[in-house]
């Protein structure tokens, strides 16, 4: 790719034309990608707006990229030197850019630059190659040179003369001296160690004093640009008289190193010079050339009388690598004779630079679901050290999930390695270390912070899975009755819940018709009051939901008990006529002896437990001498024998009450018939079923056999039910149910209650029963008096009792016509 350079506006002169066409000629190709890496290559000293590339263009990138993807240019130089044309694309030039005070006498002038863009984040590097131009002339570092030469040098003696410098490099450099015309001198040149070559003034004519005493030359130095530019220094010389030897130094230029720890007052060298003649035209005093920089002189002292050289300051091999110090020897003669050398002093590198990690991004937060390999950071780590004392390598803890993925040259990428949780961890601050490959080896840590934000991974959970809460019946609306709580560790909207029920059927109506629940603190309300009798548990499915996206929920089970209050007086179900209101007539024989058994009152109540539990009382009666009645079986019967005195009408108020708080009660009034010749209906009866005939004992013998013949069948299948059982259990773990069956059975939630009276004519069983999750079911048997006539009678799946159905099945239960009671639940005490 071809690059044709800023264009010139103002209009310019033959010579400026010249350097155009050399700079332009230099400037031809502006960059190149060597081992895919992007290179320009300008000039120096640019005018700022230059543009140097099209880098959007060269790293694939569109323009509304820049913008989008944070294109930003980052100098390691420190300074910065380019920016980037967000509206073309282009790397212009930024500021002024100076190639001898950025590589000084380099052959190469790099300036690597690093390009970030980020969604997703990349680094690029970039090379810019600073190509010189002939804008420094050769300089002498002073304007004149003054040399005192004895008359009596011979011809063919050289004279060393101050170089020039010329801070560019290449063809712009230092190319040649040139001397004005005289007889005596002329100009040679003298090649060094390190390739540069030294003026040196030889004499051509013998020099005469007395003609003669002082010669004026001019010293000019030509650069290789174009156009060359050059520089002049004036020479003096003054022909002085005999004291012809000068100090000679063992060798022109001595090499010497030194390691830049070493401390003050270290010997660096001893140098001696010789001079041939005697007295104080022999003795030599040592000193620092006239041009010796300040640096130096701050940095070493030399010994005037013995030539040595020690150290007085401090060296550091990242400062200066090397050191180039003139000496000079000088004579006591007159005039003084001097010789010269050169020491050059290399400083050796120690590792005294703990290494640097330098952040090239600042870290983004990233989110607890992200997948490994996330770049989190670009890092990079540097040691002003040299060798192996500045190669770095950099160190992550196992104990964070993130490593550290080498890009290129000492720059790293930070990345996710392992699974995220911001429940666990919000924050990390990661420790990372430097460490070089010195001896010691010496090291560095950075702290990085990275914070996880935070995804919606956890559902809102509650206290308990399943509460029960007990309600009194006939409870005020309105009135609370549980408040349920869940908990979420998400963060933010994340964690914030709403409550709600979910819609389910308690007897065939919507739970939401019973309660209500405040969606942001999870009160339950009662929409009304419940009555025990006709719902004793039922459940509220409860669900909290979060505000996260998507959101997450999980529920509760509520179960509701309610219990019972003493709310139903007791009612009268037998005799039949008084349970309907009327008055009931019953009829006993005048023979009746003491505790013959009159009639019995029978009573239920609706409430359960101590509620339900009845008593009777003879309240009033027409001769309370004559009757009794039984407290807890409701018989009515005689106290003593019948005489002809009492009345033949008796009235009986029965007063029959339960245990509840407050007490509720029920009356009955049995009127009785007191008649002559009436025989007692249950001794006939009796008396028969005794005396059997031909045909009972035969039906008795037809019955045993039949009831042999189901035992022998229900045994055999009992047996077989049990071997398939055995069987089954050992593959599902049940034994002849289903396995929801058998779940429910062990449900602890699951309510049993029986309720069993035995004591009297009437017997009853009340059975409750149901899971929690349906409707209690209440199943109610009567049998008659007699319960060795009567039948097992499944009255009604139900929570409540129709007493008038209650009564009607008593009264098809009974022996005969003749045999009325009324019907009660004995409660025993507990």
């Amino acid at each position: 790719m071809c690059y044709n350079g800023p264009r010139m506006t103002k209009r310019i002169g033959y010579r400026d034309w010249r350097w155009q066409v050399l700079w332009w000629h230099h400037f031809f190709l502006l960059w190149s990608t060597i081992d895919g890496q992007t290179r320009y290559s300008i000039p120096e000293e640019l005018k700022q707006g230059s543009v140097v590339g099209n880098i959007a263009k060269d790293l694939g990138l569109g323009l509304s990229e820049i913008f989008d993807r944070k294109l930003r240019v980052a100098s390691e130089a420190g300074k910065q030197y380019f920016s980037v044309d967000a509206g073309k694309g282009e790397l212009v030039v930024n500021d002024r850019i100076d190639r001898e005070a950025l590589c000084g006498q380099s052959a190469s002038c790099v300036l690597p630059l690093q390009v970030v863009v980020e969604n997703p984040l990349q680094s690029h590097r970039i090379e810019v190659e600073i190509r010189d131009i002939n804008d420094n002339s050769p300089q002498f570092l002073t304007q004149e040179i003054n040399l005192k030469i004895p008359e009596s040098v011979a011809i063919g003696k050289r004279f060393p003369l101050e170089g020039a410098e010329d801070p560019d490099v290449g063809s712009n450099s230092l190319k040649t001296y040139s001397l004005s015309k005289n007889d005596y001198f002329s100009l040679k040149f003298k090649d060094t160690k390190n390739g540069k070559a030294v003026p040196e003034l030889v004499l051509e004519k013998p020099l005469d004093r007395e003609k003669n005493s002082l010669h004026q030359l001019l010293l000019t130095a030509l650069d290789g640009g174009t156009p060359v530019t050059s520089g002049t220094c004036k020479i003096s010389i003054t022909v002085l008289d005999i004291n012809d030897n000068f100090p000679i130094f063992s060798e022109n230029e001595y090499k010497v190193s030194l390691k830049e720890n070493s401390t003050k007052g270290t010997f660096v060298i001893k140098l001696t010079a010789t001079d041939a003649d005697d007295g104080l035209n022999g003795e030599v005093k040592y000193s620092f050339g006239s041009r010796t920089p300040d640096v130096v002189l701050s940095t070493f002292e030399i010994n005037d009388i013995t030539g040595e050289i020690v150290l007085k300051g401090e060296l550091d091999y990242e400062s200066s690598k090397s050191y180039h110090i003139d000496i000079t020897a000088k004579d006591k003669g007159i005039p003084e004779m001097e010789g010269h050398c050169r020491v050059q002093l290399d400083v050796e590198d120690i590792n005294d630079n703990a290494p640097e990690i330098v952040l090239t991004s600042q870290p983004s937060p990233v989110r607890e679901d992200a997948p490994s390999g996330t770049v989190v950071a670009l890092i990079s780590a540097r040691d002003l050290d040299s060798g192996a004392n500045g190669k770095v390598m950099l160190h992550l803890p196992k104990r964070y999930p993130f490593s550290l993925k080498p890009s290129y040259s000492k720059n790293y990428e930070l990345v996710t390695s392992g699974a995220l949780d911001r429940e666990s961890v919000s924050e990390y601050n990661i420790e990372i270390t430097a460490t070089d490959s010195g001896s010691p080896p010496l090291s560095s840590k950075k702290i990085i912070p990275v914070s996880i934000t935070d995804v919606n991974d956890n559902p809102p959970v509650f206290t308990q899975p399943s509460y029960n809460v007990y309600l009194k019946e006939n409870g005020v609306p309105g009135s609370i009755l549980y408040s349920v709580s869940a908990s979420d560790l998400d963060f933010g909207e994340n964690a914030k819940m709403s409550y709600s029920i979910l819609d389910s059927k308690v007897q065939d109506v919507s739970v939401s018709s019973y309660v209500y629940i405040n969606s942001d603190n999870g009160s339950i309300y009662s929409m009304h009051s419940f009555d025990y009798e006709k719902l004793k548990v039922f459940q509220i499915q409860v669900q909290a939901k979060d505000q996260g996206s998507p959101s997450l929920s999980s529920n509760a089970t509520v179960h509701v008990f309610i219990l019972d209050q003493n709310d139903n007086a007791p009612a009268v179900i037998y005799p039949s006529s008084a349970a309907l209101g009327s008055l009931s007539h019953q009829r006993m024989p005048r023979s009746a002896k003491a505790g013959h058994l009159v009639t019995k009152v029978t009573a239920v109540d609706a409430d359960s437990g101590h509620n339900a539990w009845i008593s009777y009382k003879l309240a009033e009666a027409t001769d309370a001498s004559l009757f009794t009645v039984n407290l807890y079986t409701g018989e009515v019967r005689t106290k003593r024998a019948v005489s002809e005195q009492d009345d033949s009408s008796q009235r009986l108020l029965i007063e029959v009450k339960d245990d509840g708080e407050p007490v509720q009660s029920a009356t009955v009034t049995v009127s009785i018939l007191l008649e002559d010749g009436l025989h007692e209906p249950i001794l006939d009866l009796r008396q028969k079923t005794i005396e059997p005939s031909k045909k009972t004992g035969r039906i008795t013998l037809y019955l045993i056999l039949s009831l042999a013949s189901v035992s022998v069948l229900s045994l055999v299948t009992f047996l077989i039910l049990t071997v398939k059982c055995i069987r089954n259990s050992r593959s599902s773990g049940s034994c002849c149910i289903r396995r929801t069956d058998c779940d429910d059975y062990k449900n602890p939630n699951r309510n049993l209650q029986i309720q069993l009276n035995t004591d009297g004519p009437i017997k009853y069983v009340e059975v409750l029963g149901g899971d929690m999750l349906s409707q209690s079911q209440s199943f109610r048997s009567c049998m008659s008096p007699m319960s060795e006539y009567s039948d097992f009678t499944l009255i009604k799946p139900s929570s409540t009792t129709d007493f008038k159905e209650v009564i009607s099945v008593l009264d098809a239960s009974l022996p005969d016509s003749t045999w009325t009671f009324e019907s009660q639940q004995v409660s025993r005490n507990q």
